[in-house]
């Protein structure tokens, strides 16, 4: 599946050389990594969650989570420092092209009223933001074997310096932006 590499390579670059008139093909910017994280705020009262939402990252990944851990203790959320609040995987190269083809063409068709992703989700930076509010969505998931429906966000790092750069990459490379017309 190096389909989304290989476009990267043969479509995204000349067309954005173009566009930005860049002297030199490193001044491309590219995508860097894709990080994925569950945040779970029920894991007080479940403390299978943790494991469960492992098992389905895992599934979608193909790579092991991390466990993460809260930084500083809350006491209105009933937190302290140092306790498991969720999981993520940083997908890079191969892994990183397999996800993002899979989400573009996949998972995000299959959500329900889909009219494309928010553009105005991008940092300032050039890194986009999504959140996904159920993992029901990629193909791996059984429905049968989930215990709760969970959401994750989904960060797209890339070497862009602006935003319109990211989003020009992003949108050669397939992701479903929303149309003018389909708001």
């Amino acid at each position: 599946m190096e389909k989304l590499r290989e476009q990267y390579e043969k479509e995204v670059v000349p067309a954005l050389m173009k566009k930005f008139e860049y002297k030199s093909v490193m001044q491309v910017p590219k995508l860097d990594k894709i990080v994925i994280n569950i945040g779970l705020g029920d894991l007080k009262e479940n403390p299978k969650a943790l494991e469960n939402a492992m098992k389905d990252l895992t599934q979608i990944t193909g790579q092991k989570p991390v466990i993460t851990k809260a930084k500083k203790s809350i006491a209105a959320f009933k937190l302290r420092e140092g306790v498991n609040i969720g999981c993520k995987v940083t997908l890079r190269r191969d892994k990183m092209y397999d996800f993002a083809y899979k989400l573009f063409n996949v998972a995000l068709p299959r959500v329900r009223d889909f009219r494309g992703v928010s553009e105005h989700s991008f940092d300032g930076r050039g890194n986009y933001s999504m959140g996904i509010k159920e993992q029901l969505i990629f193909p791996e998931i059984e429905y049968d074997k989930v215990d709760k429906i969970r959401g994750m966000d989904i960060i797209f790092v890339t070497t862009a310096s602006t935003d319109e750069e990211a989003k020009e990459l992003l949108g050669l490379l397939g992701m479903p932006f929303k149309t003018k017309k389909s708001k």
